[in-house]
């Protein structure tokens, strides 16, 4: 049997990172994913933000690898000539309990490392935004956005620069350990054929419980359940009356239907969140009537005439429908967790995970050099 270094599940932003990083450790490493593409699922299907790291608690792993991401991803752009740009955003409210909660992610941000946050004035917030309706308004610079695309293809271009190989229409069958690692099996275009790998990484984004549930020997108890939940996008057609990304306080499985920019200055409306059974995206005209209201609130001239369905993604959820409060973490599990060494499983890897997604590739090699 042909054998590699690492078997990286998943051609996903982060997959792609992890790929790229360990590549630079490790002579032979595949990266494989069933589709067509690299990143058709969640990692082309986003608003590209590029987050500050805000909202999570501080000990979290959200937290932690979006602050330091945050850093690693600009210095990446910078390097690499990737497409960006440091609009900032405006975290906007209106009411005295609107106040108070732009207050305490202004605390969280603190206590995150995040210390560049400022309030604007009324007058400030005229000026900037002369359209935008707020009487609170707290102003995050370091928020950016990215050619999410151009940061894929180069880190292909990365790995495949380290004699790593990705291979396209090759899904995941199963896995089994064997005395040097594990045994891998897949499916290539009707055909079959088995690899030796010294380490496993799932990073299958919406199919990792399933990548995980054929992993033989795994316990059951070690895969999460995964949710889907869609978000819905809307084009605004015509110039843009923001400069900046704008974003209502944040809502139970999302940040908000807040509006964004791409790089040619386009504007967008989006996500919201809808939990589904199956992995569609289409975008129905009637989603403008839970749109409009939300919009209105921080803008209250928009045109209705103006918006149209774009576009929607699917997020891989670690909550469900009927658990709406609870935070729930990246999880990336290793032998610790599930005592197969050389295997590690991530879950629930969305929002900010394309922030954080060198962090994480540095996290899981020093983790695989940890066990080497």
């Amino acid at each position: 049997m042909d054998s590699v270094d690492v078997i990286v599940v998943g051609a996903g932003v982060v997959g792609l990172a992890i790929a790229a990083e360990l590549s630079k450790h490790f002579n032979d490493v595949l990266l494989v994913d069933k589709n067509k593409a690299i990143g058709e699922e969640t990692s082309s299907r986003n608003s590209e933000v590029v987050h500050a790291g805000i909202y999570y608690p501080s000990e979290s792993l959200k937290a932690q690898l979006s602050v330091k991401g945050k850093q690693l991803l600009y210095h990446y752009c910078q390097r690499r000539n990737i497409p960006y740009k440091k609009l900032g955003k405006l975290l906007v409210g209106h009411s005295n309990e609107d106040e108070s909660k732009l207050k305490q992610l202004q605390q969280q941000a603190l206590q995150n490392g995040v210390t560049d946050l400022y309030w604007l004035s009324q007058h400030q917030i005229q000026k900037s935004s002369p359209l935008l309706k707020a009487n609170y308004a707290l102003c995050s610079p370091s928020t950016g956005i990215i050619d999410s695309h151009s940061y894929m293809l180069s880190l292909v271009a990365e790995l495949e620069d380290n004699r790593g190989l990705l291979a396209l229409q090759t899904e995941f069958i199963h896995a089994e350990q064997s005395t040097t690692g594990f045994n891998v099996k897949f499916s290539s275009q009707d055909e079959t054929y088995s690899l030796q790998s010294r380490y496993l990484i799932n990073s299958a984004g919406l199919h990792s419980a399933k990548v995980a549930d054929n992993i033989i020997g795994l316990a059951k108890s070690d895969v999460p359940k995964i949710s889907l939940c869609r978000g819905h996008y809307f084009s605004y057609q015509g110039v843009s009356p923001f400069k900046q990304l704008i974003y209502p306080i944040p809502q139970a499985h999302g940040l908000g239907i807040h509006a964004t920019l791409d790089l040619a200055g386009q504007l967008k409306f989006g996500p919201d969140t809808e939990f589904v059974d199956a992995i569609e995206y289409q975008v129905s005209d009637k989603l403008i009537d839970k749109f409009l209201p939300a919009i209105q609130q921080y803008f209250p001239a928009i045109n209705a005439d103006r918006l149209q369905p774009a576009y929607s993604g699917i997020r891989p959820k670690l909550v469900t429908p009927d658990n709406r409060t609870s935070f729930q973490d990246f999880v990336i599990q290793d032998a610790s967790v599930h005592q197969m060494p050389g295997l590690i499983n991530l879950h629930g890897i969305e929002s900010p995970g394309l922030t954080a997604s060198l962090a994480i590739a540095e996290l899981v090699s020093k983790k695989i050099i940890a066990a080497y």
